[in-house]
């Protein structure tokens, strides 16, 4: 019996040192080329990073982490650069916790020809609504997104607010991204939204970490989500539109990752090329 009491306790060891090894290394690259209908005509494809749940906290994600990310990202020097939310971590079970200043300083480094574009998220907000994140992202040369839009090149962005401390407004997101030309992408913290934004080919987020938790033979536990599993991880092609969602950088409630590694989306976003239409044409008729 104190064997067996013995083994258990090692490997409850084990898989705790497996969970934080993981859940500090460097982010696994994924790659995804995106053929958008209404590309420009003779505007280059474009090189987007999609980086999301920073949670800045240790011992797992300290600022030095996410600096060693930052040149990781600018290596594969994309044209645009793009994160999901949550920069920040209030969890207790932390060897320390980082303030938006500190938690920000290291993305002051990320290198970009149309710039760096992000939206908050959930542990973004205190409890009262409130965020002390906006100044500071200012700072690092971060351009912010509250149900707003801007346009990058041939690209617009349209970038909803925080759903669960429902500053997430629909119509305006709406709104901003019709007053802009040129093919238009979502970016969110939660994939939660979806329901809401039903007119737009391609949403980004985050926030699910892929299940942090994933034990093997089981999957994913849980993802945060209302929608269940549905939109927990990767790439999820729907009628009229693909969602993909980011394992993101760092954890929550505790600093351990098994089976959900960390990640970053490296997209190649271009228009859909002529044989396809011409397929598509041929279908119809």
């Amino acid at each position: 019996m104190k064997r067996f009491l013995l083994l258990l306790v090692l490997l409850a060891f084990a898989l705790i040192g497996l969970g934080l090894f993981t859940a500090m290394r460097d982010p696994v690259v994924r790659r995804l080329t995106v053929h958008m209908r209404d590309w420009p005509a003779g505007a280059p494809p474009m090189r987007v990073v999609l980086l999301s749940d920073l949670h800045a906290a240790g011992p797992e994600t300290p600022p030095s982490r996410l600096a060693r990310i930052v040149a990781q990202v600018n290596a594969l020097q994309p044209d645009l650069v793009l994160i999901a939310g949550d920069f920040e971590q209030e969890r207790t079970l932390s060897t320390r916790t980082y303030d938006a200043a500190e938690a920000t300083a290291p993305l002051a480094g990320l290198r970009a020809r149309y710039g760096v574009v992000a939206v908050l998220g959930n542990h973004d907000y205190s409890d009262d609504g409130t965020t002390d994140l906006p100044p500071w992202l200012a700072r690092r040369g971060i351009t912010l997104l509250r149900n707003s839009a801007v346009r990058r090149g041939p690209l617009t962005i349209a970038g909803a607010d925080d759903l669960y401390h429902r500053k997430f407004r629909g119509h305006l997101l709406d709104q901003a991204a019709r007053a802009l030309p040129g093919p238009t992408l979502v970016l969110s913290h939660t994939p939660d939204v979806v329901p809401f934004l039903p007119n737009y080919p391609l949403l980004l987020a985050g926030h699910t970490h892929c299940g942090q938790i994933v034990p093997p033979l089981i999957g994913p536990l849980t993802a945060e989500s209302a929608l269940g599993l549905r939109y927990v991880c990767g790439l999820i092609r729907e009628p009229g539109r693909d969602v993909l969602v980011t394992a993101g950088i760092g954890t929550s409630g505790v600093p351990l990752r098994i089976g959900a590694v960390p990640d970053l989306w490296l997209l190649t976003i271009d228009g859909v090329p002529p044989e396809t239409i011409r397929k598509s044409a041929a279908i119809r008729h």
